[in-house]
């Protein structure tokens, strides 16, 4: 009898101790799943960057399986009115945001640069030996519909060895709102007082002459010039690059004719980089510099301060942090820009301010 009380006894020992092993894996297996929580992100806005942010988004989350990233390339404009009317989780500009704007994101909004590149003057001109050089004031008259031909007695004396073509000149232009839009016409705002003052002046959205021909996003106005002679379009380098347009070198402040390439890029931001402002809101239309390439920009997250999900904010400084760091190596494979270290130093502090 006593044997079996003492075995009896055991068996019910053994099954306590089973029944508290399994609570133990529950409490450990619920507290490892709340610390990989699956997030979801939805972001929109900016196309000049899109194809650079997918490839992010393909390469965190395969370190990152549980954070699902999606990002719409509806354009600058899109992108800032979702983001103000918290639509998106963040946003992607290539017009940063105003302070009016700015004050009114109840949530905070923080300006994160993650990008950079350069727009270019893509042109489809058969039989020319040599690239398309234009003065400053030639390029700005182009888009003003000033300049209609392109054996124009202007362009021809710029290219002396072109046999530029007894033809129309036609403009391939956004017509969505556009950051694209905005970096080149406060460029042109920039150079030129005609522009600035009595011609379609700085936004997303501009009129443009008659004779323009108006796409969706960059890849909309690259493919169109891409099959239309006597074409020519503002586009972002990279979206040039991968088609093969041919680009125009541009007249820049110092008087030097500059070849649009990452490189012309880089030297521009490096030598202007002294100007980034506190919000990191660094414009540069005009830039200094002896081999500047004069249209270059900056492209942001716009990212709120405060997120109801503390996973979410993990989630997007994660992947912010992600793309200033190991994602910079892909910029330049993609026809963007590196970022400065003085830039993605300051653009890493910014995310500090996430919560």
């Amino acid at each position: 009898m006593m044997s079996q009380k003492w075995v009896s006894g055991r068996v019910r020992w053994d099954i306590i101790l089973f029944v508290l092993v399994c609570v133990a894996v529950m409490v450990f297996g619920t507290v490892a799943h709340a610390g990989s929580e699956s997030v979801a992100l939805r972001g929109g806005g900016a196309t000049f960057p899109a194809p650079l942010y997918q490839s992010w988004i393909v390469d965190f989350t395969k370190k990152h399986p549980d954070s699902k990233i999606s990002y719409q390339a509806t354009g600058s404009g899109e992108g800032v009115r979702g983001f103000l009317a918290e639509e998106l989780d963040f946003a992607g500009s290539d017009a940063a945001l105003s302070d009016e704007q700015i004050a009114n994101v109840k949530r905070g909004a923080q300006l994160v640069p993650m990008t950079a590149g350069i727009i270019v003057l893509a042109y489809h001109v058969q039989g020319l030996s040599g690239p398309l050089k234009l003065p400053r004031n030639v390029y700005e008259d182009i888009f003003a519909g000033k300049i209609t031909r392109w054996n124009d007695p202007r362009l021809q004396t710029a290219n002396p060895d072109l046999k530029l073509p007894n033809r129309n000149i036609t403009i391939i232009a956004r017509q969505d709102s556009s950051g694209t839009t905005y970096a080149l016409t406060n460029h042109l705002s920039a150079v030129s007082q005609e522009w600035r003052d009595r011609g379609p002046g700085v936004g997303k959205v501009v009129d443009w002459p008659g004779n323009s021909m108006l796409f969706h996003g960059n890849e909309g106005v690259a493919s169109r010039i891409k099959i239309s002679e006597g074409s020519i379009g503002y586009i972002e380098y990279g979206f040039a690059k991968r088609l093969g347009l041919p680009m125009a070198w541009l007249e820049n402040k110092a008087g030097n004719f500059v070849e649009p390439t990452d490189h012309s890029g880089e030297e521009t931001l490096a030598h202007n980089v002294q100007h980034m402002p506190a919000n990191l809101r660094l414009m540069i239309p005009d830039p200094d510099g002896e081999q500047a390439y004069p249209i270059v920009t900056l492209s942001w997250l716009l990212l709120y301060q405060h997120y109801s999900n503390p996973a979410m904010a993990q989630a997007i400084k994660e992947f912010a942090t992600f793309g200033l760091t190991d994602g910079q190596r892909s910029s330049r494979e993609l026809g963007y820009v590196p970022l400065p270290a003085e830039i993605i130093s300051r653009s890493l502090k910014a995310l500090e301010n996430i919560q």
